[in-house]
């Protein structure tokens, strides 16, 4: 039987690799975009599972509210990069620094 420490190691494991993700690779932007989208995946995880453990759908209430903000992140994002990408050519977060000022 599946318990309640199953879904919580799933989403640490999850968590620690968005969380390796976003300080591993610090050249790609779309690479920081998928990793922080681990990262909600897992706090989602975490609601779902605590939401079933209780009982109440509070948990599961908020995970959907969470899913419309990482969607509305990636499109936002998605679409800052492709304007980024027009006018620069690269998307290198050494070269987003230079947006400053």
């Amino acid at each position: 039987m599946i318990g309640l420490q199953h879904y919580l190691t799933v989403g640490a494991i999850l968590f620690a690799l968005g969380v390796m993700g976003i300080f591993l690779n610090r050249k790609n932007l779309i690479v920081i975009l998928m990793a922080i989208e681990l990262i909600l995946l897992a706090v989602n995880i975490n609601l779902v599972a605590f939401s079933a453990f209780l009982g109440d759908l509070v948990g599961q209430v908020f995970a959907m509210f969470v899913l419309t903000v990482a969607a509305g992140e990636a499109a936002i994002g998605l679409a800052i990069l492709v304007i980024y990408f027009r006018g620069r050519g690269n998307i290198a977060v050494d070269d987003a620094n230079r947006m400053k000022g």
